[in-house]
């Protein structure tokens, strides 16, 4: 199949890290040209959000202002980077990010604009809706991402809403990495197109292990099983916040270097976290499924289940963070002798034993800076690097990657610059910005 000519989505290429879209990209976006609603199924890790990004950017440099987009997303975090991305490929378009935790009146101002593309969870959307903050009469195209997380989270209710308000005549594009028994009833279809990529993954080499251990020294054991990964990419799961705490608690004890997510968090730590782990300043994450799913989280070598989910579909997803579009990984589950394995699992798995004498595994070599200045201060990414260079005394090879949210600004360095850099820095101004830089605690 040949990349669409009308229009030219090949152009996008010159902004993005790679030289060719995939075969599923390429489907999409020529069925994409049509009319009929559309399902896109296809594993984590797949390229998703290019998919249907880019036909959309396409679609609203050419008709904007009399034709905006709508991205309907289950998380926060999904929100986020979608929105980095649409910058990324640099349209000279405005888009509006609506979530949770995010100042309302700065949202509600910025949709007065009448931005191109509107991105949020259901739950924000729904009470721009309500108060009529959202324009909808120039929303053309409806993109739902990640469509049945929107549901499990039970946003029911808020999407209903949203569609409520609608006038039908949309272009409706969907998205999941499984596949839907039905369509609800407030989708103004009942019936849409599905390319259907999941079969893609059947290539990918998941390693499954089972650790056996008691229950009162499971946490123990999960310690002992990390530390013999030493310095590689590790994702921990478990199905509640009070597990990744408990867990956190006793790393910290041991001094054993690790991050965490979970939906109790405030927004500022979340951000701050999956920064960390994506950089690889930190190589242990654990958390809960908020972490499973439509996140830019790099390769990741093993997945572990502390706590197995309820439903197949969940430990699907956990296990696509790792063995991604036909890679190699290993996932682990941590079961207790009072616990047993869910009816989805085979009831014969080979048994991983964990050493008892271990070694804490020394911090990453990158370290994670704040300063303390972000997308309201008009703050670039090349803004910072020539702020770390002229002024903080680094190569451009020095710096790693850089998360540029409202109100703050992170980047990986290595670890044996950083106090050179922070003396060097301490009275400086970025674009003419006070600013304090330091470590991200």
């Amino acid at each position: 199949m040949n990349t669409p000519s009308n229009p030219n989505f090949e152009s996008f290429l010159d902004k993005l890290p790679f030289d060719t879209f995939n075969a599923m990209q390429l489907d999409f976006m020529e069925k994409s040209l049509g009319n009929k609603p559309l399902m896109l199924l296809a594993p984590t890790g797949s390229g998703k959000t290019l998919a249907y990004l880019i036909p959309l950017a396409r679609h609203l440099q050419e008709h904007y202002p009399h034709s905006r987009g709508l991205i309907i997303v289950p998380s926060r975090e999904l929100a986020l980077q979608i929105e980095q991305v649409f910058k990324s490929l640099k349209t000279g378009l405005n888009a509006c990010t609506c979530y949770g935790g995010h100042a309302f009146k700065t949202e509600a101002n910025r949709l007065k604009e009448n931005p191109a593309l509107v991105i949020g969870t259901p739950g924000r959307l729904s009470e721009h809706v309500q108060i009529g903050n959202l324009a909808i009469p120039d929303l053309k195209i409806v993109v739902l991402d990640e469509f049945d997380k929107s549901l499990q989270f039970g946003f029911h209710e808020q999407l209903k809403v949203i569609f409520g308000a609608l006038d039908g005549k949309q272009k409706y594009q969907l998205t999941s990495a499984t596949k839907l028994e039905s369509l609800p009833d407030f989708l103004p279809f009942s019936e849409c197109e599905t390319l259907d990529y999941l079969k893609e993954n059947a290539g990918s080499k998941l390693d499954l292990k089972l650790v056996r251990t008691s229950s009162v020294e499971k946490v123990e054991t999960l310690m002992r099983l990390l530390a013999g990964f030493e310095q590689e990419s590790s994702l921990v799961f478990c199905n509640h916040r009070e597990a990744v705490n408990r867990i956190s608690t006793l790393l910290t004890a041991y001094h054993f270097p690790h991050g965490i997510l979970h939906g109790g968090m405030e927004q500022i730590d979340r951000e701050k976290n999956l920064f960390q782990f994506r950089s690889g300043t930190q190589k242990l994450l654990i958390a809960t499924d908020l972490a499973s799913r439509g996140l830019d989280i790099p390769e990741i070598k093993h997945v572990v289940h502390y706590q197995l989910p309820p439903q197949k579909n969940a430990f699907i997803h956990r296990n696509g963070r790792t063995a991604r579009m036909f890679a190699t990984g290993q996932s682990y589950l941590i079961l207790a002798h009072d616990e047993s394995l869910p009816d989805y699992l085979e009831k014969e798995l080979p048994e991983h034993q964990v050493p008892d004498a271990f070694k804490v595994p020394e911090t990453s070599s990158l370290a994670c800076l704040y300063i303390s200045a972000g997308k309201k201060d008009k703050i670039s990414k090349g803004d910072v690097v020539g702020f770390f260079t002229k002024k903080g005394g680094l190569d451009g090879s020095d710096i790693g990657l850089i998360s540029i949210l409202d109100s703050a600004t992170y980047v990986a360095i290595p670890k044996d610059k950083v106090q050179e850099l922070l003396k060097l820095t301490s009275k400086e101004k970025l674009k003419k910005i006070k600013v304090k830089v330091a470590l991200a605690n």
